[in-house]
Protein backbone atom coordinates (compact mmCIF):
# COMPACT_ATOMS: atom_id res chain seq x y z
CA UNK A 1 0.00 0.00 0.00
CA UNK A 2 1.52 3.40 -0.96
CA UNK A 3 0.80 6.00 2.11
CA UNK A 4 3.31 8.75 0.79
CA UNK A 5 4.67 9.88 -2.86
CA UNK A 6 6.88 12.87 -3.56
CA UNK A 7 7.87 13.56 -7.31
CA UNK A 8 7.56 15.86 -9.95
CA UNK A 9 4.18 17.11 -10.94
CA UNK A 10 3.77 16.97 -15.09
CA UNK A 11 0.26 18.10 -15.65
CA UNK A 12 -2.04 19.44 -13.23
CA UNK A 13 -6.01 19.65 -13.83
CA UNK A 14 -8.79 20.38 -11.72
CA UNK A 15 -9.35 17.29 -10.48
CA UNK A 16 -6.57 15.10 -11.42
CA UNK A 17 -2.13 15.61 -11.17
CA UNK A 18 0.35 13.42 -12.98
CA UNK A 19 3.52 12.79 -10.97
CA UNK A 20 6.28 11.84 -12.22
CA UNK A 21 8.33 9.37 -10.12
CA UNK A 22 11.48 7.53 -10.46
CA UNK A 23 10.62 7.10 -15.10
CA UNK A 24 7.55 6.14 -13.90
CA UNK A 25 4.18 8.62 -13.94
CA UNK A 26 1.22 7.90 -11.95
CA UNK A 27 -2.29 9.89 -12.09
CA UNK A 28 -3.21 11.54 -8.70
CA UNK A 29 -6.50 12.53 -8.01
CA UNK A 30 -7.12 15.62 -5.90
CA UNK A 31 -9.25 17.87 -4.49
CA UNK A 32 -9.71 21.37 -6.58
CA UNK A 33 -8.16 23.36 -3.55
CA UNK A 34 -5.46 20.89 -3.93
CA UNK A 35 -4.62 21.46 -7.69
CA UNK A 36 -5.57 25.13 -7.92
CA UNK A 37 -2.14 25.66 -5.00
CA UNK A 38 0.07 23.72 -7.60
CA UNK A 39 2.64 24.02 -9.45
CA UNK A 40 4.73 21.99 -11.49
CA UNK A 41 7.74 21.40 -9.25
CA UNK A 42 8.99 18.54 -6.96
CA UNK A 43 6.06 17.80 -4.52
CA UNK A 44 4.98 15.37 -1.55
CA UNK A 45 1.53 13.88 -1.41
CA UNK A 46 0.13 12.49 1.33
CA UNK A 47 -1.69 8.98 -0.45
CA UNK A 48 -4.99 7.37 -0.18
CA UNK A 49 -4.91 3.97 -2.37
CA UNK A 50 -8.14 2.85 -3.19
CA UNK A 51 -7.91 -0.94 -5.34
CA UNK A 52 -10.70 -2.57 -6.93
CA UNK A 53 -10.84 -5.55 -8.85
CA UNK A 54 -10.79 -3.05 -12.34
CA UNK A 55 -8.70 0.10 -11.50
CA UNK A 56 -6.01 1.19 -8.86
CA UNK A 57 -6.19 4.58 -8.15
CA UNK A 58 -4.51 6.80 -5.82
CA UNK A 59 -5.81 10.28 -3.93
CA UNK A 60 -3.15 12.97 -3.53
CA UNK A 61 -3.41 15.23 -0.62
CA UNK A 62 -1.34 17.74 0.78
CA UNK A 63 -2.55 17.69 4.28
CA UNK A 64 -3.05 14.87 6.67
CA UNK A 65 -6.34 16.91 7.39
CA UNK A 66 -7.99 16.51 4.02
CA UNK A 67 -6.62 12.89 3.32
CA UNK A 68 -8.87 12.24 7.05
CA UNK A 69 -11.48 13.95 6.06
CA UNK A 70 -11.07 11.68 2.91
CA UNK A 71 -10.58 8.49 4.71
CA UNK A 72 -13.70 8.91 6.93
CA UNK A 73 -16.22 10.00 4.72
CA UNK A 74 -15.31 6.83 2.22
CA UNK A 75 -16.16 4.58 5.29
CA UNK A 76 -19.57 5.90 5.40
CA UNK A 77 -22.24 3.68 3.80
CA UNK A 78 -22.94 5.46 -0.08
CA UNK A 79 -19.89 7.50 0.01
CA UNK A 80 -17.73 6.85 -2.47
CA UNK A 81 -14.28 8.75 -3.71
CA UNK A 82 -15.88 10.75 -6.06
CA UNK A 83 -18.43 12.35 -3.59
CA UNK A 84 -15.26 12.38 -1.13
CA UNK A 85 -13.60 14.39 -3.02
CA UNK A 86 -15.95 16.55 -3.66
CA UNK A 87 -16.54 17.55 -0.10
CA UNK A 88 -13.02 18.25 0.11
CA UNK A 89 -13.04 19.95 -2.93
CA UNK A 90 -15.91 22.67 -1.23
CA UNK A 91 -14.39 22.38 2.15
CA UNK A 92 -11.16 23.27 3.72
CA UNK A 93 -10.85 20.39 6.27
CA UNK A 94 -11.18 23.21 9.26
CA UNK A 95 -14.78 24.12 7.43
CA UNK A 96 -16.24 20.77 7.30
CA UNK A 97 -15.11 19.99 10.88
CA UNK A 98 -17.08 23.23 11.73
CA UNK A 99 -20.11 22.01 10.25
CA UNK A 100 -20.12 18.32 11.37
CA UNK A 101 -19.77 20.07 14.98
CA UNK A 102 -22.98 22.31 13.94
CA UNK A 103 -24.83 19.43 12.27
CA UNK A 104 -25.37 22.17 9.04
CA UNK A 105 -27.39 20.03 6.43
CA UNK A 106 -27.18 22.97 4.32
CA UNK A 107 -23.90 23.19 4.05
CA UNK A 108 -23.35 19.87 2.84
CA UNK A 109 -25.94 19.69 0.71
CA UNK A 110 -24.11 22.61 -0.96
CA UNK A 111 -21.33 19.64 -2.49
CA UNK A 112 -22.09 18.62 -5.83
CA UNK A 113 -23.95 15.03 -5.40
CA UNK A 114 -25.26 15.57 -1.99
CA UNK A 115 -29.12 16.02 -1.61
CA UNK A 116 -30.93 16.73 1.97
CA UNK A 117 -31.38 13.00 2.45
CA UNK A 118 -27.59 11.89 2.07
CA UNK A 119 -26.25 15.10 4.18
CA UNK A 120 -28.36 13.97 7.06
CA UNK A 121 -27.05 10.32 6.63
CA UNK A 122 -23.58 11.51 6.79
CA UNK A 123 -23.62 13.98 9.72
CA UNK A 124 -25.18 11.38 11.40
CA UNK A 125 -22.56 8.60 10.39
CA UNK A 126 -19.69 11.20 11.37
CA UNK A 127 -21.22 11.70 14.52
CA UNK A 128 -19.76 7.77 15.49
CA UNK A 129 -16.26 8.93 14.27
CA UNK A 130 -13.55 11.25 15.39
CA UNK A 131 -12.80 14.08 13.77
CA UNK A 132 -11.46 15.43 16.46
CA UNK A 133 -7.67 15.25 15.46
CA UNK A 134 -8.35 17.69 12.50
CA UNK A 135 -6.36 20.62 12.95
CA UNK A 136 -8.88 23.63 14.01
CA UNK A 137 -7.55 27.24 14.30
CA UNK A 138 -4.64 27.71 16.86
CA UNK A 139 -6.37 30.18 18.79
CA UNK A 140 -10.03 27.34 18.98
CA UNK A 141 -7.20 24.90 20.29
CA UNK A 142 -6.02 27.25 23.24
CA UNK A 143 -9.39 28.52 24.27
CA UNK A 144 -10.66 24.76 24.77
CA UNK A 145 -7.12 23.86 26.47
CA UNK A 146 -7.69 26.81 28.89
CA UNK A 147 -11.15 26.39 29.08
CA UNK A 148 -10.42 22.08 29.88
CA UNK A 149 -8.17 23.43 32.70
CA UNK A 150 -10.95 25.61 34.07
CA UNK A 151 -13.09 22.51 34.85
CA UNK A 152 -15.19 22.82 31.65
CA UNK A 153 -16.28 19.56 30.10
CA UNK A 154 -15.24 19.40 26.09
CA UNK A 155 -18.72 18.58 25.04
CA UNK A 156 -19.86 21.61 26.95
CA UNK A 157 -17.25 24.11 25.57
CA UNK A 158 -17.52 23.05 22.12
CA UNK A 159 -21.34 23.98 22.07
CA UNK A 160 -20.46 27.48 23.16
CA UNK A 161 -17.43 27.95 21.17
CA UNK A 162 -20.01 27.65 18.23
CA UNK A 163 -22.03 30.73 19.08
CA UNK A 164 -18.83 32.84 20.07
CA UNK A 165 -17.54 35.49 16.94
CA UNK A 166 -14.25 36.20 18.85
CA UNK A 167 -10.90 35.04 16.57
CA UNK A 168 -8.19 35.45 19.22
CA UNK A 169 -7.35 33.26 22.31
CA UNK A 170 -8.29 36.21 25.15
CA UNK A 171 -11.06 37.16 23.90
CA UNK A 172 -12.57 33.82 22.81
CA UNK A 173 -11.99 32.53 26.36
CA UNK A 174 -13.30 35.62 28.07
CA UNK A 175 -16.82 35.75 25.37
CA UNK A 176 -16.76 31.66 26.40
CA UNK A 177 -16.55 32.56 30.03
CA UNK A 178 -19.35 34.74 30.15
CA UNK A 179 -21.65 32.11 28.19
CA UNK A 180 -21.03 29.05 30.28
CA UNK A 181 -21.65 31.88 33.65
CA UNK A 182 -25.02 32.03 32.44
Amino acid sequence: MIVEIEGDITLIEPTFIHLKVGGITHKLFVSINTSSSLKKEFTNFHIVQIIKEESNSLYGFLSIDEQKVFQTLIKINGVGPSTAMAVCSTYSPQNFLSIVSSNDVRSITMVPGIGPKSAKRILIELSEFSLTNITTDKYIQDTVLALESLGFKNAKIKSILKDCTANDTASLVKEALQKLAK
